[in-house]
Order: structure tokens, then C-alpha cells, then sequence
């Protein structure tokens, strides 16, 4: 239906090209050579026009064409139809014009978990013009990349603690508790039974500043204990391949471990915290500043297969 609807359309337009041009140029013979058409092409594309408006345009006169008062009250519209349809048109390369370059997008560190190489092969197939950097090892360096202008805007875990970046939540996965011990996975997992927890955490190179810790750690001195862990590292599988071997307790996200299925140790139990705990992530970017196209080109996509990966 869609494809028909925009045959006629199309159609319409090129009976108005033939048409004011005939009008303009006072014959066929005249409008066919401005065209680039044959003469026999203009003149049927003026009749099927007069079919659809069921009235004459032209009258004959001599090798001439005379416009009727019905083509005078058309011209002005047709004239218009065909601005418009230039404009869209410019419009539209305008944008893939935009669609070169180099776009840089911060990202969360464990973006990887979730798009893989997707994200790449998403941007690269689409817009073949662009070359894209994904950058960012946490949300806390991804932040100051925004902030110092190496990087237009990103995705980044909240909070987000800066007056001068405009933040748009957009998605959130729940944090879990990951055991290799049944017990330790019985019921809700609280902030006493955190305080109390052998735990190995991820992400050791920005332990101070990354936004899961520091929601753990809050939750564990409203109880009146600090965040305690007996080792640190920077990725979530050492995290899970300690667990399993039940020498620590970890945390993990539900997107993650369910993208992950096939590499999380089959004995790892997973247990929700009370309250329950979410990350949130959301773009993020210098406030008054306009995105490019190619900027919101890669965005949309980045989030179209986050969703995704979340929905599943």
C-alpha cells in the first residue's frame, strides 16, 4: 500500500513538471526539448493530468498552447508540490551528506556485554560514510571525556553529578546477587548481609567512582559498615569464575548474565537485593549543544540494541 500510495505520488509530480513546463514554454514540442523528454511523452502526461482534474489545461492554438482558467488556478500548485518535493529531497542528502566523518561515543565500560561488536557492524552497515570510535572504560572516565569535549555525548550509568551535562535517562538493568552457595541465595539479600559478605568486586581501576560501588557502598554505611571486599578486579568474569569456585560472592547485571549464558558457570545462584538495585544509564552531553546527525544517527542505534538486548 505504502509503495502505491508513493508510485502516484511520483506520478503526480512528473504530470506537474509536464505540465508547467508546457505552460511555461507555450508548446509540447518546446516543454519536451527543456524536459529532455519526447514530445509525444509531455503531451500524455498533460492528458492523464487533465484526467485526474477533469478539465481541459490547454487549448490549441495554431502550434500553440494556451493555458485555460483552470490552468491558471493549478499552476500556483503545482509549483508549490514541486518546491516541496525538492526541499525533502535536499533535505535528505542534506542528512546523508552529514553522515561522514568520525564520530566518537562515550560508552559504559560494560556496553560490551550487552552489543558486542553489533553496535560497529550496525553503524558500519548503515552509514557506510562514517567511521565510529566507541570509547570509554567506565561510566566515570566516559563523563569526563564529555565534559572536556573529547567525545560529543554518551551513554553513561547514572549519577551523574554535573550542572553543565544535560542527562536523559533512557534504560536500567537490575543488579543481582551472585553465589555459588544456596544458602547465601536464600530470600532477598539485604545491606546487613551485604556488610557481611565475602565479595569480589569488578571494575577495581575506578573503585572510588564507579556509580555501582558507590550504590553499594551507600547501602552498606546506612548500616553502619563500609564496602568490603577481599579482592578487586576490572571484568565481570573473574568476578563469576571466582564465585563459582566459592571463594567470593559477587554482583552482576541481569542483561549481563543472561547475554553471558553460555559462559557463567552452570553452579552460580542469583539472589535480588532488598531494596532492589538497578543500574540506570542514560545519554549524556554538554547542555546547549546541538548533536549532529551522525552523533544522533550512532545514538539511536546504540539504543535500539540495548533495548534489544534487555527485552530478551
Amino acid at each position: 500500500m505504502y509503495w502505491k500510495f508513493l508510485e502516484l505520488v511520483v506520478a503526480s509530480l512528473h504530470q506537474f513538471r509536464c505540465f508547467l513546463a508546457a505552460a511555461r514554454t507555450g508548446s509540447f514540442t518546446a516543454a519536451a526539448a527543456e524536459l529532455g523528454m519526447a514530445q509525444q511523452s509531455v503531451s500524455e502526461q498533460v492528458r492523464l493530468l487533465e484526467r485526474t482534474c477533469g478539465v481541459a489545461l490547454f487549448i490549441r492554438v495554431g502550434r500553440g498552447l494556451r493555458p485555460t482558467e483552470a490552468a491558471h488556478a493549478l499552476t500556483p500548485h503545482a509549483e508549490r508540490a514541486l518546491a516541496a518535493s525538492e526541499q525533502a529531497v535536499a533535505a535528505a542528502r542534506a542528512v546523508r551528506d552529514l553522515l561522514t566523518g568520525t564520530v566518537r561515543l562515550g560508552v559504559f565500560g560494560t556496553i560490551r556485554y550487552y552489543v558486542g561488536a553489533d553496535l560497529v557492524a550496525s553503524v558500519l552497515t548503515r552509514h557506510p560514510g562514517l567511521r565510529v570510535e566507541i570509547v570509554g572504560q567506565n561510566s566515570a572516565e566516559t563523563v569526563e571525556l564529555i565534559r572536556s569535549g573529547a567525545v560529543e555525548a554518551g551513554i553513561v550509568a547514572l549519577p551523574v553529578d554535573d550542572a553543565q551535562l544535560s542527562v536523559q535517562p533512557v534504560l536500567r538493568d537490575e543488579v543481582l546477587y551472585v553465589t555459588a552457595d544456596a544458602d547465601r541465595a536464600a530470600g532477598p539479600v539485604t545491606a546487613e548481609r551485604l556488610a557481611a559478605a565475602r565479595l569480589v568486586l569488578p571494575y577495581a581501576s575506578w573503585a572510588e567512582a564507579d556509580t555501582t560501588r558507590r550504590q553499594l557502598a551507600a547501602r552498606v554505611q546506612a548500616v553502619g559498615s563500609p564496602l568490603r571486599t577481599i579482592a578487586d578486579v576490572d571484568d565481570v568474569e573473574t568476578t563469576l569464575e571466582l564465585a563459582a569456585q566459592g571463594l567470593a560472592d559477587t554482583i552482576a547485571n541481569r542483561g549481563i548474565l543472561r547475554r553471558m549464558a553460555d559462559r557463567v558457570p552452570p553452579n552460580l545462584i542469583t539472589a535480588t537485593l532488598r531494596p532492589r538495585m538497578w543500574d540506570s544509564y542514560a545519554i549524556v552531553h554538554r547542555r546547549h549543544t546541538d548533536l549532529s546527525p551522525a552523533t544522533r544517527a550512532v545514538l539511536e542505534l546504540a539504543l535500539d540494541q540495548l533495548r534489544g538486548a534487555l527485552a530478551r
